[in-house]
Order: C-alpha cells, then structure tokens, then sequence
C-alpha cells in the first residue's frame, strides 16, 4: 500500500499515448463508466469480503506480530475506503507496537497517523504526528514511505494555501522531499523523477518514462487508476478536452472496480462533461463521487464536490424543469391534435359508409372478375403444356429427320459402294470357274476374309456418321459415368463396342436382339454389357439409359 500511496501522488505527469483503450471513443468510456457505476455494490462486496478474511485471519492468529501484519493489511484496504477505520487500525497497531516495546512498528504506525491526517485535510496534526518521528530512527525499509508523506503532506498543503509566499514555501518544501526520494533509488525511482519532469514541462522525457512503468501493469491493476489520471492532467496542460476526457473516463472505471471511494478522477469529469453542456452526466458522476466520499469520511473531498455540486445540481433542476413544460406544451398540442382527429375521424367514417356500399359492388365485380381470370389462367395452362409438348415433338422429329437423312444418304451410298463390290467379286469367281481351278474356288467361297474387311468398313462408316451427328457424345456419355470408370476409344473418330451398343440406343434401337444382330453378337453378350455399364452410372441405374437417349438433344 505504500507504493500505492506513493504512485498516487507522484503520477500527476503520466502520459501514455498508445493506451490500452485509445480505441475507445469518449461515448463508448462514458457508457462503459455508467456500467460500472451501476455495478458499484457489486465491487463493494468483493472489497468487504477480503476485509472479513483479514479480519477473521487477525482474530484467530494468537502471534501479535502476525496481527500487527492483518491490521496494516486491514490499514491499506481501508485507507481510501474507510478513512475512520483505516484510522482505528492504525491505533490497534501502534497498541501492538507499544506492547511489544518495538521502535520500529512503532515509527510505522505513526506514519499511518500521518497518512490518515493529511488524506482526511488535518495538516496541522499530520506535520505534528511526523514530528514525532526521528529521522536517524527511521528504519531503512520505511524511509521511502517517511519521505512521501513529507512530500504528499506538504504538497496539498501547498495546493490549499490562499498565501502566495506560503504556496511557495510548501512547495519548495515538497520538492525538497521529492529529491530525498529520487537519491534513494529506490522502485518508484522512475515515477518520481517523471513528476519532476512533467513540473519542468518536459513532457516527452516524462512520457518515456512513464510507457516504461505501464508496459509492466495488468489490466485489472489500480496504479492504471493513477497513471490514467495524470495522463489527464497532461493534456489538460495541452488543451486536448478529448483525450482528458478519455482518460478521466478510464482512470473512474478502475476507481470504481477496485472499490475506492476516496478519489478526483470522475468529479473532474463531471466538472469537464458540465462546462460542454452534457449536465445529466455531471449531476450523475456528482451525485456518485458525493455519495462515496461520505461513505469514506473523505472530507476534503466532500468539500472540493460541494463547491460545483450546487451549481450542477441547479442546472440538472433547470434542465428537468424545462423537461416538464416542453412535456406539458407537447400534451397540449397532443390534445389539441387529438380533437382535430376526432372531427376529423367522424367525417372519414361518413365518407368510409358511403364508400362501403361502392366497394361491395365493386367486391362483386372482381370476384367475377377473379373467376373468368382463373378460368383464363388454367386455360393458358392447358395451352402453354399442349405448346411444350408440341415443341418437344418437333424436335424430336428434327433431330428423327436429320439422323434419317443422313442415314439414308450413307445407305445409298453403301447399298451402291455393294453392288460394285459384288460385281467385282462375281467376275473374280466366274474367272476361277472358267479356268476349272476348283481348288482356288473353294478357298474362296470358304474365305470370311471379305465379309471380315466389309464388316470393318460398315462399323467404320457407322461410327463416322454418328460421330458427325453427335460429336459430343463419347464426352457427355462418360459424364453420366462414376470416376474412374468412364469409357473412351482408341481413336478420337471411332467407337469401341460398349459405346456403339449405347450409340445404337441413342438412335432409338433399344431392343437388345436388333442390337445383337447389328454387332453380330449374342443377345447374352449385349445384355450382360449394358448391365456392366449401368452398374457404373452416376445415379439411379434405371434412368441411364433415359439419360443416354437425352445426349445432344
């Protein structure tokens, strides 16, 4: 607690520019600092519940130096809690430092006098109460914490003082004490000397050093209190109301998540919020910093609030008063509308009986109306189906006529092309029968060598016809087939015998026996490979085939 007390009063310079909430906007700390005021009570529990545990802890331990330990751990919970009982445990410890007859907590809990004095604005007793301590008998460990208060003390004193000489001489005296600290080197060697450089306005140095300080603190530590406080009081010596406003807002959250009551943070803020005309805030961050200072004993601070508190709370009245006439001229004028809507009303209801009896008439008429459009509608139905299925047909019949026209062309071709081949292939034979060999003509009706090369050629003409028909097909056929098992020819202008089997199909020769004699194999043959290639269908393996006589329509 004695660092805190020391950061307390020495971060009057902190700027940290790249703070953890620069993201947030003014509104957005203002909502968030309306939350956790809402939420007060709830950080109150907490704060007593780790009182009680100290309590409990002093009252069961029978070791009186382990009780002097929970009463100044009781001392710094209650400092800007309670400043009552953070004196009644200042007083139990000094009865323990007496009874023990120990010089050192004895020193200890006059300081905490001290710091209690000059919290609650008692000057006067807190420079007596450090009278008391000699210098030479200070322990080491407590050094640091007897020049703090001299600083602290001397330094509101300074602030307080209406004597221009006498500010002069607190403060110097305070600067004196503030020396004394920075030759100890002790922790808070670079806060210290930061409040020195912000005095002498060197802003930059003191920023650099405090970022050093911040980078170190957790989120939920109060020192961000402190330092977030300082960085307001530096850009207020900037002029930058934004960025003081900012960090007001942030340095009375963490005031109020840790539970302290006795706090400047959010009664500047109200004072900054009042002064830009935002006077439902300043009443409502008044009202709370009042309640707690009373609740702390914190009488500086109730003084410091009742001095603009009046003059909020005037504006605050004003503003409701305003309120309620402009509430009580806008349910005049509300009234007064309300009397033109009913005459006004009255003469549409006359007008609405008139139109009832034309709307029924009407009613009639449009559903009359709606019947002949429905009759129409199914008509339109009927015919726009029986035009469908009229186009269907007439392509199917295109496409019937092309293949038609292009095979009857191919078959007068080939029926030709056949009968000079069997006119040739007669001559040859009445050639060998003329010369009585009939050995060589017994080869030669024997031979299948010219149905063999005759075949080759039909399968050939047939597959360069259909492929000219359908130059798609062996793409679009292996679409309908699963990875992995598509089909393609040896050569990209020929056509294997699973995929003249289905070219035939595509023809419209379903029939697996027309099939069989087309390809001059057994009807067992076809069967078992259209099965085959079904069973490798993408799909549902009954509408292949549909989906095969589909291709290039």
């Amino acid at each position: 607690m004695i660092k805190l007390k020391l950061i307390l009063t020495l971060i009057l310079l902190a700027v940290c520019q790249q703070s953890i909430f620069a993201e947030e906007s003014v509104d957005e700390l203002l909502n968030r600092l309306d939350a956790t005021i809402a939420e007060k009570a709830k950080y109150a529990q907490i704060k007593e519940r780790k009182i009680n545990d100290y309590k409990r802890l002093a009252a069961t331990t029978t070791d009186m130096r382990q009780r002097y330990g929970y009463y100044g751990r009781l001392f710094d919970e209650y400092r800007s809690y309670r400043t009552d009982s953070a004196m009644r445990y200042a007083s139990l410890k000094m009865a323990i430092a007496k009874k023990l007859g120990d010089s050192d907590l004895l020193c200890d809990s006059r300081l905490n006098y001290a710091d209690i004095y000059s919290l609650t604005g008692m000057f006067k007793e807190a420079v007596d109460m450090l009278n008391t301590v000699n210098r030479k008998s200070v322990p080491k460990y407590l050094i640091p914490y007897y020049y703090h208060l001299h600083k602290n003390t001397y330094g509101l004193m300074g602030d307080y003082a209406v004597n221009e000489p006498v500010k002069q001489l607190y403060n110097r005296l305070s600067a004196q004490y503030r020396d004394s600290l920075l030759a100890l080197k002790t922790d808070e060697y670079i806060v210290i000397m930061a409040e020195k450089l912000v005095v002498e306005k060197r802003y930059d140095e003191a920023i650099k050093m405090i970022n050093s300080v911040m980078s170190k603190l957790k989120e939920s530590d109060h020192n961000r209190a402190f330092f977030t406080y300082s960085l307001a009081q530096i850009y207020k010596g900037k002029g930058n109301v934004e960025e003081e406003e900012r960090n007001l807002a942030l340095s009375s959250i963490n005031d109020l998540q840790s539970a302290v009551k006795e706090y400047v943070s959010l009664r500047q803020l109200a004072n900054l919020l009042y002064h830009e005309g935002d006077v439902d805030h300043a009443y409502k961050y008044l009202r709370c910093s009042m309640e707690d200072a009373k609740e702390c004993n914190a009488r500086m601070r109730t003084i410091e609030i009742g001095d603009i508190f009046p003059i909020v709370d005037n504006a605050y009245n004003q503003k409701k008063e305003e309120q309620k006439r402009n509430i009580v001229i806008g349910l005049f004028a509300i009234s007064v509308l309300s009397i033109f809507l009913i005459i006004t009303i009255f003469f549409v209801f006359r007008q609405m009986r008139k139109l009832s009896v034309a709307r029924q008439n009407l009613h009639s008429a449009n559903d009359e109306l709606s019947a002949l459009n429905a009759t129409l509608v199914e008509v339109n139905k009927e015919l726009n189906t029986s035009n469908e299925r009229l186009k269907q047909t007439n392509d199917i019949l295109t496409e019937t006529n092309v293949i038609k026209e292009e095979y009857i062309g191919r078959y007068m071709d080939q029926c030709s092309t056949y009968i000079e081949k069997f006119e040739t292939y007669r001559k040859m034979l009445f050639k060998i029968v003329a010369s009585h060999n009939m050995t060589k003509l017994a080869e030669a009706v024997k031979s299948t060598a010219l149905i063999d090369h005759e075949l080759k050629d039909f399968y050939s003409n047939f597959d360069e016809t259909f492929l000219r028909l359908f130059p798609n097909f062996v793409d679009d056929f292996n679409k309908l087939l699963c990875d992995g098992e598509k089909i393609y020819p040896k050569t990209p202008d020929a056509l294997n015998t699973e995929l003249r089997i289905y070219a035939l199909i595509r023809l419209g020769i379903t029939d697996s026996v027309k099939i069989a004699q087309f390809l001059r194999y057994s009807v067992t043959t076809i069967y078992n490979y259209r099965t085959r290639i079904r069973n490798k269908a993408i799909g549902e393996r009954e509408e292949f085939e549909d989906k095969v006589m589909k291709i290039g329509f």
